[in-house]
Formats: C-alpha cells, sequence, structure tokens
C-alpha cells in the first residue's frame, strides 16, 4: 500500500480508484481515529470518486515520531508537554496532507475533515491550494469565542477506569462519541468497531501528541479568508464539540453551509451516516 515520506516521517494512505473520471474526495479522521471512521462514506462514495483515507501521524500505519524521553514520563506531564511544547501540530498535520496528496498524483480534491481532522482541513485550506471544496463535520475553528469540550467529556475521554482491558479503554471512551440508543441497539456494529479501533487507532502516547493540535489550534480570525465552497455537518447533540462550534463557523465563511443534523452525536458520520452521505453526495455533486 501507498506511503509518503515527509519530512522524515512516514505517511501511510490508501487509494481507491474511481470506475472512469471521477474528482478526488480526501478524509480526515478526529484526534487518535484510524481510517476506519470513513468506513461508511467510503462504501457509499466507491467507485464514483477518487478516494484518499490517510493515517494521520501517529495514527494506524503512518509513523509517530515521539522525543524518546516522552514516553516515560508521567501521563500528566505528557500532557502538559504535548499541549504546550511538543506535540503535533496541525500546520504540520496539514503538510502531511499535501504530501499524501501529491504522492498520489493529485491535484485537486475535495477535503473532507472530522474534528481534529475538520481543524487540519481550515488550515490545510488557508495555507495549499489542492482543495476544491471542504466539507466540516463536528468541529470548531478554536480561539476564545469557541465553546470548549464540556468538563465532564473531558474527563471521559482522557480518564480509564482502574484495571481496565484496553477494549474496556476504548469503549470507554467513546461514550460521549455516540448516543446511548446507538450502543444498546447496535451490538454487532460497536463490537466491529473496537475491533477497528484496536486494530487502527493511534497508541496512547501518540493519541497524547496529537492533542497538540486541539490544545492550540485558533484560525477564528482567518477563517474568514476560506473562500471555498464548504459544507459545516453538526449534531445537535454532540457531547464532544458543541453545535455551537459548527454555528460559528458557518457564520464567518463567505461560502459556508450550515446542516444541522437533529440528535446526531459527535461520531454522526458513524450513527448517522445515510444522513450525512446524502448531504456529502448532494454538496460533492454541486462542486
Amino acid at each position: 500500500m501507498p506511503r509518503v515520506i515527509r519530512d522524515g516521517v512516514s505517511l501511510y494512505y490508501e487509494h481507491d480508484q474511481a470506475d472512469g473520471d471521477g474528482d478526488a474526495v480526501v478524509f480526515v479522521e478526529g484526534l487518535g481515529v484510524g481510517r476506519w471512521l470513513w468506513h461508511w462514506q467510503r462504501e457509499a462514495f466507491a467507485g464514483e470518486y477518487n478516494l484518499v483515507l490517510p493515517d494521520n501521524r501517529g495514527a494506524g500505519n503512518s509513523d509517530a515520531p515521539l522525543p524518546p524521553v516522552v514516553p516515560r514520563l508521567p501521563q500528566l506531564v505528557r500532557l502538559l508537554y504535548f499541549t504546550q511544547v511538543g506535540g503535533y501540530s496541525d500546520a504540520e498535520m496539514a503538510a502531511d496532507l499535501d504530501a499524501v496528496l501529491a504522492d498520489a498524483g493529485i491535484d485537486r480534491a475535495h477535503v473532507v475533515g472530522a474534528s481534529m481532522g475538520g481543524m487540519v482541513a481550515q488550515r490545510y485550506a488557508l495555507e495549499y491550494d489542492r482543495a476544491t471544496s471542504l466539507t466540516l463535520l463536528a468541529t470548531t475553528h478554536g480561539g476564545d469565542e469557541a465553546v470548549p469540550i464540556p468538563d465532564e467529556t473531558q474527563q471521559r475521554i482522557f480518564d480509564t477506569p482502574e484495571n481496565a482491558t484496553e477494549r474496556e479503554r476504548i469503549r470507554h471512551r467513546m461514550g460521549p462519541a455516540l448516543t446511548d440508543e446507538f450502543v444498546e441497539g447496535n451490538p454487532e456494529t460497536v463490537e466491529q468497531i473496537l475491533d477497528w479501533r484496536q486494530a487502527q487507532d493511534a497508541g496512547e502516547v501518540a493519541r497524547e501528541a496529537q492533542t497538540g493540535v486541539g490544545a492550540n489550534f485558533d484560525v477564528s480570525g482567518r477563517v474568514h479568508q476560506i473562500e471555498l465552497p464548504t459544507l459545516v455537518l453538526h449534531g445537535t447533540d454532540d457531547r464532544v464539540v458543541p453545535v455551537e462550534n459548527g454555528e460559528l463557523i458557518a457564520e464567518k465563511l463567505p461560502n459556508g453551509r450550515l446542516e444541522r443534523v437533529e440528535g446526531a452525536p459527535h461520531m454522526l458520520m458513524v450513527e448517522r451516516s445515510k444522513e450525512v452521505n446524502e448531504h456529502l453526495r448532494g454538496f460533492l455533486a454541486e462542486h
């Protein structure tokens, strides 16, 4: 499978070719998450578009560059280091994305980003010229105006029950991203997601390194410069990145359109995949 080296970091991606001359669509996932996140979109758009699914640095089969001493530090010290000094940045992840697209031979692409991936997508649109449109799911432009992650969600995401197995830890942390109704009503799908997460998600320290993106991201004063057609998709019951953040982005974008998905959680591309795919299909067809 294809890889590209950028600044010494090996970046893995998958490239599904369209049956004809379909446009390219690249999907950028969120904090700690592997490319499995886009499973339902990959199935829906297979053959119709050139689909590019990179693993963010730190996740999946991409490298996780870290100073050797960092993994040996206590977690609280690591988090302080990653959020204030040496975590991954949206700027370097945007550069990674451009390197992947260049390696795949793609000059123009629709960029779809979720959560942290939506931050990377905004940075990419501001700094690079391959994007033809943006779709931003469950994300924020950062800055003082942004509505922060609720305290109870932060505690759930970053704390782990004592003596929990890896699978139990993943399930616990994933709780705020899906509705209880979905988890209870779709046990086989949830187990499949847990399998994928164990295989593809970032390891503990690399995931913490990715927190540097969200901790330091702020394009609130520049987001209005993004003139690309932009679809903002946000669930009204998002317990991770509250829906007000999507509203703020859409208000500032000169060519932005907000679609609220009623009752949808943070992982709306999973739980409400049919609605998300309908919105995305219509938007891509227009642009």
